[in-house]
């Protein structure tokens, strides 16, 4: 029996070392950035310009009993799930055009949308948010709730909402509730037709 050639087992082990690299890093879990790490809006790569068209259900605030009514509306669709949510989103932020009440300050603007692997979404606002907020538990849920069940009811791929402030998780939207956890929708908050 020859003994194996120098070289020849280098090169083997060399191979051998590049194969398991790709293995183990091919099967590595994947890094979600945290909320405190979101990609600033200017890195997020341009959504395609489409004149395709989605219907998208929008919540907005009935003012006698403050049940969430359906609104719907055509928004600009890329078939992307986080430009076509930003999308919705930014019809939200717009308001009602009968005559229900919109749940966010109209000086709220929407830095970016993204989505985890996982379904979870991360709605990052700009402080408009929370500085022009009006004061209460209640307006903080509608705010809340009508994000979230607006993403949610439009997108299967949505399954929780996870709400930031310039890039970042708040301890409460305005002092009432808490913000440091993703939220489920909740359907209940809608009014039965």
């Amino acid at each position: 029996m020859k003994k194996p050639r120098p070289i020849l087992f280098a090169l083997l082990l060399a191979v051998l070392a590049v194969l398991v690299f790709w293995f183990i890093r091919g099967f590595a879990p994947e890094r979600i950035a945290g909320p405190g790490e979101a990609p600033s809006p200017a890195a997020s790569p341009e959504a395609p310009v489409s004149k395709e068209t989605m219907k998208a259900t929008l919540f907005f605030l009935r003012d006698d009993d403050g049940m969430f009514i359906a609104e719907t509306r055509d928004v600009p669709s890329t078939g992307s799930v986080t430009a076509d949510a930003e999308a919705v989103l930014a019809e939200l932020i717009k308001g009602p055009t009968g005559g229900l009440v919109s749940a966010l300050p109209p000086e709220t603007k929407l830095r970016q949308v993204f989505l985890t692997k996982d379904g979870i979404a991360y709605a990052d606002f700009t402080k408009d948010l929370t500085a022009a907020h009006p004061s209460g538990s209640d307006a903080e849920t509608a705010t809340v709730y009508a994000i979230v069940d607006t993403l949610a009811f439009n997108f299967k791929a949505i399954k929780k909402v996870f709400i930031l402030v310039d890039g970042e998780e708040r301890e409460t939207l305005n002092g009432h509730l808490t913000l440091n956890r993703a939220f489920l929708p909740d359907f209940t908050l809608i009014a039965k037709s």
